[in-house]
């Protein structure tokens, strides 16, 4: 789940990279087999069914079932967010049966022995539009330029700096609202990780942080508001679709561990940028 800005805390508890796999691994499983099986006809109530039911046979604890923060109605309710052609962010299922062509974005995050991990893959069911494959692949590699910035030493506008170059250079703009964040023992921890930023600017990345890197694109806008009939749901503004990639990364002194990566994922890095 994204995440907004938010006074930062003082300190941070740091895992190693053997504490943090299991929730990277968990998250990135799930969501390859969504990837895999999600299709026309489905109902998004019994999407988050069955990942409530995937939860439950890990022993792991949903990040969003009781999350209530200060730009959501109520409670999330559900375990995983779906998200369906206008809709970008924070979907919360409801009754609606998917149709040939949609595009759904799917952020999912869980606890599992102590820590966090939280990740985010678009998908299209049936026959795609061409211009839903390229939004797809465009958010993918722009979070691929952001995740090259991720080292020891480095700052979180760096990470900024990379998406929004990257996002423009494919003739997107970006909101400025939304971006990424720590993780640790709770979904939410600092530092906020920006979709735009300056050089240099910003917290400093240390050795075993963890972090999401977590663009979103929109066809022909950037600007977004809530869906007033849940209270959760962003929609674009002017009704274009949108994309959403994540990944939970641990930072090194050289390329970060990408925790939730998925052995299904149909496109590596060098062949999105």
């Amino acid at each position: 789940m994204i995440f907004s800005r938010r006074r930062p805390q003082q300190t941070r508890e740091l895992p190693t990279a053997e504490q943090a796999r299991p929730a990277g691994e968990f998250v990135a499983s799930v969501l390859a087999q969504l990837r895999r099986t999600v299709s026309v006809g489905d109902n998004l109530l019994d999407i988050d069914a069955e990942v409530h039911r995937l939860i439950r046979e890990a022993g792991a604890t949903s990040c969003y079932l009781d999350y209530h923060p200060r730009f959501g109605r109520d409670a999330f309710g559900k375990v995983i967010c779906t998200s369906v052609n206008e809709a970008v962010l924070h979907g919360r299922p409801y009754d609606r049966t998917l149709e040939d062509g949609d595009l759904v974005s799917l952020d999912f995050a869980v606890e599992l022995e102590g820590w966090v991990a939280d990740s985010s893959v678009s998908v299209i069911v049936g026959a795609p539009r061409p211009e839903d494959l390229q939004l797809i692949r465009d958010t993918e590699a722009v979070m691929w330029a952001g995740i090259d910035q991720v080292r020891a030493g480095a700052h979180v506008g760096d990470i900024g700096a990379a998406v929004e170059r990257a996002a423009h250079q494919r003739g997107y703009t970006i909101n400025h609202t939304y971006g990424g964040h720590g993780v640790g023992r709770t979904m939410h921890e600092p530092p906020f990780v920006p979709n735009h930023g300056v050089p240099g600017s910003g917290a400093e990345l240390l050795p075993g942080m963890l972090l999401t890197v977590e663009p979103f694109l929109m066809h022909t806008t950037s600007d977004m508001l809530t869906d007033e009939r849940d209270g959760w749901t962003v929609l674009s503004a002017d009704g274009s679709r949108g994309a959403h990639a994540e990944h939970t990364l641990q930072v090194t002194d050289g390329e970060p561990l990408v925790l939730t990566a998925r052995a299904s994922d149909p496109a590596t890095r060098s062949s999105l940028v």
